[in-house]
């Protein structure tokens, strides 16, 4: 993807030690935007005022972020928008090119709380095969706090589910656990994770290439965890509102996509048959479309899969 933009490159020449033998930057943040502005900005005044932090990348898909870059702040402007994925891995790109040893991916409509940052990195030095950690992800504004995420899991009709959705905070244990699937609203992770899967899919656009990377990940023998004890609000949807019914299209095609590549035959079965069914209801033509197209692609992922076996 072209980017109209040097200041990766520039920022990599003021660390000297990049390539060479560690560099100054160890943990970087990417966080990809389209058009939220406040969203944005009270994503990254969080991240400065907990610190911790020696890069941010902000990924602006939709030319509306007017951020000031400095030494600690770079922004990339994408010649077109390619999707969260594509923003992610562009955005991953150039923390690499930093020599970051770790990095954190967050929505622009995450806002990070104390001590968030030192357990997400404390657990993926925990184990050599954990490839990514996320944290708790709380809704924002609710009275009492409710859990927003704690890992996903999929269910037998190829859908991916918050674990804990809903769930009072304070009754969640803190302690770290194993997570099947990650969110990629908030995660940490490794670069050597990051190298060996090559990153998101970019032709899911939007919605479920987190699941289709951790899927991709497992196979190659990665482990991921959640940790409780890191905490981040999330307004959830705040950086998709202006999609409409794209978004049911999206995300019903790449659930099928999803389910073809990484999931059990039952399983893909019964994400085929939950397509059907949706058909019925509003808006059909948005649902038939996704179906044909997701079929489609999905035993193209499916003859993939065959053929890296």
């Amino acid at each position: 993807m072209a980017l109209r933009c040097a200041t990766v490159r520039a920022a990599a020449e003021r660390h000297p030690g990049v390539g060479v033998t560690r560099s100054a930057v160890d943990v970087a943040v990417v966080v990809v935007t389209y058009s939220a502005r406040l969203e944005l900005d009270r994503c990254l005044e969080s991240i400065e005022r907990h610190g911790g932090v020696d890069h941010v990348v902000i990924v602006d898909n939709g030319g509306m972020a007017d951020t000031t870059e400095t030494d600690r702040l770079s922004v990339l402007r994408p010649d077109r928008n390619g999707g969260f994925g594509a923003g992610a891995n562009a955005g991953i790109a150039a923390a690499r090119r930093l020599g970051a040893r770790i990095v954190v991916l967050l929505n622009d409509d995450v806002v990070v709380g104390h001590g968030w940052l030192e357990p997400l990195v404390d657990e993926l030095s925990a184990g050599e095969r954990i490839g990514a950690v996320q944290p708790m992800l709380v809704f924002a504004d609710t009275a009492p706090p409710t859990v927003n995420s704690l890992g996903v899991e999929i269910g037998s009709d190829g859908a991916g589910v918050d674990v804990g959705l809903g769930a009072p905070v304070d009754d969640v244990d803190p302690a770290a656990r194993d997570i099947e699937v990650f969110t990629g609203g908030a995660v940490a992770f490794r670069r050597e994770f990051l190298d060996d899967t090559r990153g998101f899919d970019e032709r899911y656009f939007l919605y479920y290439e987190d699941v289709d990377l951790a899927r991709r990940g497992a196979q190659l023998g990665w482990r991921y965890r959640c940790v409780p004890s890191s905490k981040v609000a999330h307004r959830m949807g705040a950086s998709t509102e202006a999609l409409g019914e794209r978004t049911a299209y999206l995300r019903e095609r790449n659930r099928l996509w999803s389910a073809f590549r990484n999931e059990s035959v039952p399983t893909v079965l019964g994400a085929v048959w939950l397509s059907i069914r949706r058909v019925r209801h509003r808006p059909h033509l948005v649902h038939a479309k996704a179906l044909v197209v997701g079929v489609a692609g999905g035993l193209q992922r499916l003859a993939w899969r065959v053929f890296a076996r």
